[in-house]
């Protein structure tokens, strides 16, 4: 009996006790507006999956609003100009033709992706015919399109939608009553390539190595929730040997010195899986050779940025691993990201991790729960009260 008093006592408590809360310090600094601050594995290991529970606190414990960045995106662009020159002009059934040619031949093919003419001329708004031949005899139609100077607006160019390899163009007007005339035509190569760069980040964990069975397990710890780009083992031991991680991973790692030169790849890739378990186990197969000696492992992972605005010189707390089920806040912020990675971005380090206690709310604790309680408590007393009254009953009385 008094075991299971014990017991659902423990079990009050622990329906009332408050979860700990995890802060990460951040010191505000910097000149600009916008300021990020990258995941550690830490907060990672802790936090949901999706890091839908993050909350940044100012200093008055108001929710700092903040987007989650993973990349940034590099533009690239290129600009090649050739000039073309004039090498004919005729007027033939109420049309009027430019016939232009590339200014220097070039011994590998000119790629233009428009065609930018320049004028003296103002107040006109032609449909142009434009034609494109790579010997100035067979010609072809490319595309039709509008150039025009009125007022304060212009169109003076004209895009090639695909790009082309024509050395020689026509340009047709309808007529040139305007007596258009061009100074300068440009065939023109132009590219924009965007590469994304993603954040990329390495540690090196905890581990221990067991032997057994004719294979090596190391077991690491501190990968949970990890975007985990590749695990790299170091070792100074000459081996070439398969090793496997969760999800049916394999490959052949090798540390090799042959006639006095090295073959070294001992990086197993781990493809952006994500492990839910506190433990992460890789295992070698050493079949009949003794175990390798493991020094270090170094793991690299793909990391993430929370983007926000911040005052200089305040202190912020960012929280986190508290509630697991909060869904992920939604901030204006993150409809104008784009803008905001266009700019300057101040990035700032996480301070010292604290690990508090918050004072137990009343509104917290469930009146079901406490009413259960309650009912199991009254049921307990009255059955030690029935015991008892049927052990009173049962004695002997004592003779008189």
């Amino acid at each position: 009996m008094r075991k299971r008093s014990k017991y659902l006592l423990f079990l009050l408590c622990l329906s009332v006790m408050p979860l700990f809360s995890h802060d990460a310090i951040i010191e505000i600094n910097g000149d600009n507006i916008y300021k990020a601050v990258r995941i550690t594995p830490q907060i990672y290991n802790a936090a949901h999956r999706n890091l839908s529970d993050l909350l940044i606190k100012d200093s008055n414990g108001e929710n700092v609003p903040y987007f989650i960045n993973s990349s940034l995106q590099k533009t690239d662009s290129t600009r090649e100009t050739y000039p073309m020159i004039l090498i004919n002009s005729y007027l033939k059934d109420d049309n009027f033709y430019f016939d232009y040619r590339l200014a220097f031949p070039r011994d590998s093919d000119t790629i233009a992706t428009s065609l930018e003419f320049s004028t003296h001329n103002t107040g006109f708004a032609k449909r142009v015919e434009l034609f494109g031949s790579y010997d100035n005899i067979n010609w072809e139609f490319v595309q039709s399109d509008m150039l025009y100077v009125v007022d304060s607006k212009s169109k003076l160019n004209i895009d090639l939608t695909p790009s082309r390899k024509y050395t020689h163009y026509r340009l047709k007007l309808a007529n040139n009553m305007e007596k258009i005339s061009f100074t300068q035509v440009n065939l023109v190569f132009s590219q924009e390539i965007s590469e994304e760069t993603y954040f990329i980040e390495s540690f090196v964990p905890q581990f221990i190595v067991e032997n057994e069975d004719r294979r090596t397990k190391i077991i690491i710890e501190g990968l949970k929730n990890l975007r985990l780009c590749d695990l790299v083992i170091e070792t100074g031991s000459m081996f070439i040997r398969t090793a496997a991680a969760p999800w049916g991973i394999q490959k052949e790692l090798y540390n090799l010195s042959v006639n006095g030169t090295s073959y070294t790849d001992t990086a197993l890739p781990l493809n952006r899986r994500v492990s839910q378990d506190d433990t992460f186990t890789v295992i070698i197969n050493n079949g009949d050779d003794k175990p390798i000696e493991i020094t270090g492992i170094t793991v690299r992972y793909f990391a993430d940025d929370l983007v926000f605005q911040g005052s200089a010189g305040s202190v912020y707390t960012l929280e986190f691993g508290v509630d697991l089920s909060r869904t992920a806040p939604v901030y204006d912020i993150g409809r104008y990201k784009t803008e905001v990675l266009k700019g300057p971005i101040d990035r700032l380090a996480l301070g010292e991790y604290l690990y508090i206690q918050p004072a137990p709310e009343r509104k917290d604790v469930s009146m079901r729960i406490i009413f259960n309680i309650v009912v199991i408590l009254i049921a307990l007393a009255l059955g030690v009260l029935i015991v008892l009254k049927l052990k009173g009953n049962g004695k002997p009385k004592e003779e008189e």
